[in-house]
């Protein structure tokens, strides 16, 4: 039995919506369909199985997240704009945590696909650094960091590993002004070298 009108699209929104809901763990192909109202084998004409399925609600949460990136960024340059756009990241992450789970998977599927997903988040990123006087090979590492720190910052708050009863949110600011310092530590640097 095939729903008429579903196509690709609608069952990878619908696969990032059970992500969210149960975790990207808990979602099968079988309860994809139900969801969908269809049976299990229809799915074949839209994805080649679950590996797909988690490589596309990837894609789809890069694209999302990208999007709302770069609009936290609009009408910034320097520190604020990289404050906005780590601010977006990580409202996008720990709001949609299915999907982020899948976002974390982002190297495992390196492709043409993954790269375009994300193309005008890093280009951005490279532009607001250019400016800021840091050079490509430097701002490569601090995407890193930022990287490291946004994702893993998610990680824990979306699987509650913080104990303490400090406020979540005035620790990921504190964390933010302190990532800002390092990279007006590492824009001085190269500017003192040049």
């Amino acid at each position: 039995m095939s729903k008429k009108g579903l196509d690709k699209k609608a069952v990878i929104e619908r696969a990032a919506l059970l992500a969210n809901e149960k975790g990207l763990d808990n979602v099968t192909l079988k309860e994809l369909a139900d969801s969908l109202e269809i049976r299990s084998p229809s799915l074949y004409n839209h994805i080649s199985g679950l590996e797909e399925l988690r490589r596309e609600i990837m894609l789809y949460g890069w694209k999302q997240a990208e999007e709302s990136i770069l609009r936290a960024a609009e009408n910034r340059s320097g520190y604020e704009a990289v404050r906005a756009m780590c601010r977006a990241f990580y409202r996008y992450a720990s709001e949609n945590k299915g999907i982020f789970s899948a976002m974390l998977w982002y190297n495992k599927y390196a492709d043409d696909g993954s790269m375009e997903a994300t193309s005008g988040l890093f280009s951005r990123l490279y532009g607001i650094m250019e400016n800021m006087g840091i050079s490509r090979d430097k701002t490569e590492h601090l995407i890193r960091t930022l990287r490291g720190f946004l994702e893993g910052f998610a990680l824990l708050v979306n699987n509650g590993a913080f104990g303490h009863p400090a406020d979540i949110d005035e620790s990921f600011e504190v964390s933010l002004d302190v990532l800002m310092e390092g990279i007006k530590a590492a824009a001085g640097k190269e500017g003192s070298q040049i």
